[in-house]
């Protein structure tokens, strides 16, 4: 089933493996791991880790996560995408004209676990699998494959794995992913306490941040007698605070906690125009709300980006098609 993925492989003698704009956990973690996977199957291939954006602070527990670099690979002979299949998450890479060209030139793979539908209009091949994970993914292709999972590989599979499933603890995880986990933690000889020792360090926050959280806080609005909780992060606040956290990483949490919440958007506004919005759901229904944008992502967790439109009108757009997805989904449970 996996097999296409090493066949990409073979002849290749620079690989550029390509993280979108938002980089995260899962994402970071799978590229990394590619990285020393695919070293272990030809240790003369050159391998690039490439993000249109820098890696941010948050994210800097990976242990390698300075390979990561926002110089595009022009010289590489294959581009493997991790962690989305959606054209709008890419846009940032796509927009220049000359990687565009590049990308529409050389092999590509794709390798996502997202459920949306994949809508890259260049020529590529893909293993595209619903599961919590990116990493998790990359695990069974390696274990289906026979490749060796090194301490190091193991490691960044498991940051990638905690990460997407908010420590085992989002509705997409399974039983599966806790025996992957657990496959990985005795191969990498790791103990699950230290590692996530290592993320608490670097998740902690300044009291400038915690100040900037507690302004966030303040500012939520409810709709839908309170089913609906929506934040709006400006430019201002992007520019000033994301380097150092990531806005939606502070609130996201604190709103799917709130009594009576059913779901959860923050919103950040851009000066080009530009939207995005982060979901959180009780009910299945996070990538349905996204996709109305043409977004996507999980049944409880997605994301979506459109342009030319204001916080209130997205607001407006919210309280228009929540009730709706949410009476869908009560009825489908009720069944």
């Amino acid at each position: 089933m996996y097999h296409s993925f090493l066949d990409f492989l073979k002849d290749k003698h620079h690989l550029c493996i390509i993280q979108a704009e938002n980089p995260d956990g899962d994402s970071l973690g799978s590229a990394l791991a590619l990285d020393y996977l695919i070293s272990s199957i030809n240790k003369d291939a050159e391998i690039s880790l490439y993000c249109p954006v820098d890696i941010p602070k948050y994210l800097r527990y990976f242990p390698d996560w300075s390979r990561v670099e926002n110089e595009f690979a022009w010289k590489a002979d294959g581009y493997i995408i991790v962690d989305t299949a959606a054209e709008i998450l890419l846009s940032k890479l796509l927009d220049d004209a000359a990687i565009k060209n590049k990308l529409y030139g050389s092999p590509v793979f794709v390798l996502d676990h997202h459920e949306t539908e994949d809508d890259l209009n260049f020529p590529h091949d893909s293993i595209i699998e619903p599961l919590p994970a990116c990493c998790d993914l990359i695990y069974k292709i390696a274990i289906e494959e026979k490749l060796e999972i090194s301490a190091d590989v193991a490691k960044n599979l498991i940051y990638g794995i905690l990460s997407d499933t908010l420590g085992l603890t989002s509705a997409s995880t399974t039983p599966e992913t806790f025996r992957h986990l657990a496959d990985l933690l005795e191969k990498s000889g790791l103990n699950i306490a230290d590692l996530d020792e290592a993320r608490r360090e670097f998740m902690k926050k300044s009291p400038r941040i915690l100040d900037y959280k507690a302004d966030l806080i303040k500012r939520v609005e409810y709709s839908l007698d309170g089913q609906l909780a929506t934040v709006h992060i400006p430019w201002d606040d992007i520019e000033e605070f994301s380097d150092e956290y990531n806005p939606n990483v502070l609130i996201l949490e604190e709103l799917r906690m709130v009594e009576g919440v059913k779901v959860a958007v923050a919103i950040k506004t851009y000066p080009d125009g530009k939207l995005t919005g982060k979901i959180r759901a009780m009910q299945p229904i996070a990538d349905k709300i996204a996709g109305f944008y043409g977004g996507g992502g999980h049944p409880y967790a997605a994301g979506f980006r459109t342009y030319d439109i204001s916080y209130d009108d997205c607001l407006r757009d919210l309280v228009s098609i929540v009730p709706n997805l949410l009476k869908e989904a009560e009825n489908a449970e009720a069944l």
